[in-house]
């Protein structure tokens, strides 16, 4: 058997630097999938992890619509194993259409819908579609992703700090000066990673306030502001948050916006790869092409089985009822545990997130020297009390200003009321 490490240079480090683009040498590699890289290293070695750090569910605790297994299933069997095409299956796109309609009371026809193996392709081409070299991308944080898609499209990347006064939600006040200056603006609600839903008044203002760029930008004949309007949480809502969309609540912002979505949260579906965008057919007809020339198309009969599961309000609606009081059950035991501890923390809102700030700066940390930085209070959770949590610098929000992520898409209540009681031993402690 011939290895073929054998036949690698000295230096092939030397190698791909003289052979790799400016771009792929600076491509940075995911945080959170980092830590997670430490945490499994840590649960092998035989101790209790609390782990949430995983924006996934894991499927024993939280498994798909049985009906939705069952129409892939079918699907499989009836052959429809060709490629579907570039723009996603018909039926799909008037599935998606249909239920907007039903949700958010606007219609718009299957050409405003392109379908692709999840949301990430379909965010990608909205990136690659509307900034080229040297743009400005706008984004709030913390926020997921935008500087690493920043990165890959060489644009200028400017951020709006937010609070948690806020909700880590903007407003119209703090974009509109970011607004005359950007070529693409985004936004997500319910937010990953904080778990917070924008009010629908805030989000009309926003709305409003991108249509009168783009009036005074059609007026000087300069290129307009695109907004990329990321909803794949929308469904997962508690409490008193209520999701909107911008379509609804301020029409005119149509031609301007770039509804992100998919099944992959909605429906606990992340490795089903189902998503869409949808946006004014002119933009459509150039998304369909970016999909269809990277081959992103999601697979046939995951399209089929999602556009029968779309059509019947029934099923949906008993698995979001079941869904969100499962996930609603870990939240309000996370929230109301930190309460017990007299740690901050935001009350859930939406999507499976809990924003809370651990103040242990000081304190001595997992070497005995005095914590200062988000990271050694992440090592300290995860060493003393076996918690794993996300710092919000994976969310490009800078500054040590101990605020981190919880998730609780892929631990059961048995093990979070272990990892709650850990932790409040280990906050009880000298």
């Amino acid at each position: 058997m011939t290895k073929l490490d054998a036949y690698l240079p000295a230096d092939p480090r030397a190698l791909a630097q003289k052979a790799l683009t400016h771009n792929a040498t600076q491509m940075q590699g995911s945080m959170i999938l980092g830590i997670a890289a430490q945490v499994r290293a840590l649960a092998a070695s035989g101790r209790p992890i609390g782990n949430l750090t995983v924006g996934d569910f894991d499927p024993a605790q939280f498994p798909v619509p049985p009906e939705l297994s069952g129409w892939v299933k079918a699907a499989l069997e009836q052959g429809h194993t060709n490629y579907p095409p570039a723009e996603g299956l018909l039926e799909l796109r008037k599935a998606i259409a249909a239920w907007y309609a039903r949700s958010f009371g606007f219609e718009v026809g299957p050409e405003w819908v392109v379908v692709a193996s999840g949301a990430r392709p379909v965010m990608y081409a909205t990136y690659r579609m509307f900034l080229e070299r040297g743009d400005t991308l706008l984004y709030c944080v913390p926020s997921w992703n935008n500087g690493y898609y920043a990165q890959l499209t060489d644009a200028v990347q400017e951020t709006v700090p937010t609070t948690a006064e806020n909700d880590f939600m903007p407003t119209p006040e703090e974009l509109a000066g970011p607004f005359t200056r950007a070529r693409l603006f985004v936004l997500n609600s319910p937010q990953n990673p904080t778990g917070t839903v924008i009010s629908p008044e805030r989000l009309a203002g926003i709305a409003r306030l991108l249509v009168a760029e783009n009036e005074r930008r059609a007026a000087d004949g300069r290129r307009p502001l695109l907004w990329m309007w990321d909803q794949v949480y929308w469904t997962l809502t508690f409490g008193d948050a209520r999701h909107a969309h911008p379509c609804a609540l301020v029409p005119e912002v149509a031609p301007y916006l770039v509804t992100i979505d998919a099944i992959s949260k909605s429906f606990a579906a992340t490795g089903l790869r189902v998503g869409w965008a949808v946006l004014q057919p002119v933009f459509a007809e150039r998304m369909k092409a970016f999909v269809g020339h990277v081959g992103a198309w999601a697979p046939k009969p995951e399209q089929t089985a999602t556009a029968a599961l779309l059509a019947d309000d029934t099923v949906m609606a008993r698995f979001n009822g079941e869904f969100r009081a499962a996930l609603g059950e870990r939240l309000t035991m996370l929230s109301d545990a930190l309460t017990a501890m007299g740690v901050e923390h935001l009350v859930p809102q939406g999507a499976m997130y809990l924003s809370v700030r651990f103040a242990l700066f000081g304190r001595p940390g997992v070497d005995g020297a005095p914590m200062t930085t988000n990271e050694d209070v992440r090592r300290w959770l995860l060493e003393r009390a076996g918690v794993a949590v996300i710092p919000f610098q994976a969310f490009d929000l800078p500054g040590d200003t101990g605020w981190f992520r919880m998730s609780v898409g892929s631990i059961s209540v048995v093990a979070l009321q272990a990892a709650i009681e850990r932790l409040a031993a280990a906050l009880a402690s000298p």
